[in-house]
């Protein structure tokens, strides 16, 4: 039941999307449609990803305030929580919504990694296409007839790690002179180098089309994040 409505609602709508992408703008170049496919998800899911974005910077913005409230309540639980959810209220955050919107994403990422590796891979995937979405006779793999997406890039992976780099860079306030980190900022910091290593540790050996997706999703994050960050500092 769970398999057949992932298929009908995101696997086989961006898969086909893909073909056509590839067959009718990209004009054969699977990496263009890739780059293009990507773009229009994150278009779509734009609300969604400016709340996950919104969320991250403004905890991060708040942090002195909790702390504050942590030593003034620290016997009171009752009033550290009821003092916290008013700070929440005032900066119009949810300190449960992070998880729900990275829960929702994760399908989102599974079906894109799925259509992928059907398309660069061996697995097949004509018979998932709509009837008006014909299949292509073959697949070019190469990207800007330079970079087979069919095997693993180092260089993909490298420019994929240093967006991470930068994404996770974009999230962080600057701190004011002599004010202490608190540990979730610290812990924040130390993501900020982690995650570009899990980048290159997971994506070392996949095809450079996952790669090249993780890539262009990273590089709008920034983008996104950028514009979010300027406004939030505005409020």
């Amino acid at each position: 039941m769970i398999g057949s409505l992932f298929n009908t609602i995101l696997y086989k709508p961006l898969l086909n999307l893909l073909i056509l992408l590839y067959e009718h703008v990209t004009f054969g170049d699977l990496g263009l449609a890739i780059i293009l496919i990507t773009i229009l998800v994150r278009i779509v899911l734009l609300p969604l990803f400016e709340k996950q974005t919104r969320y991250q910077l403004v905890m991060q913005k708040i942090q002195p305030q909790i702390k504050e409230v942590e030593k003034k309540h620290k016997g009171d639980k009752a009033k550290q929580t009821e003092a916290m959810m008013a700070i929440y209220k005032e900066h119009k955050t949810n300190p449960f919504s992070g998880f729900l919107i990275l829960f929702i994403q994760i399908p989102i990422l599974i079906a894109l990694y799925k259509i992928i590796s059907a398309v660069v891979g061996a697995a097949g995937f004509s018979g998932d296409l709509y009837s008006f979405v014909p299949a292509p006779e073959t697949i070019n793999i190469m990207f800007l007839g330079l970079i087979n997406l069919g095997k693993a890039n180092i260089l993909i992976v490298v420019l994929a790690a240093l967006a991470q780099f930068f994404q996770a860079k974009t999230t962080m306030f600057k701190k004011k002179p002599g004010e202490e980190e608190t540990p979730q900022e610290k812990a924040g910091r130390t993501m900020v180098y982690v995650t570009p290593l899990l980048t290159v540790f997971l994506f070392y050996n996949f095809p450079a089309a996952i790669s090249l997706y993780w890539l262009v999703a990273s590089a709008l994050s920034i983008i996104q994040q950028i514009i979010i960050k300027r406004k939030i500092a505005n409020d």
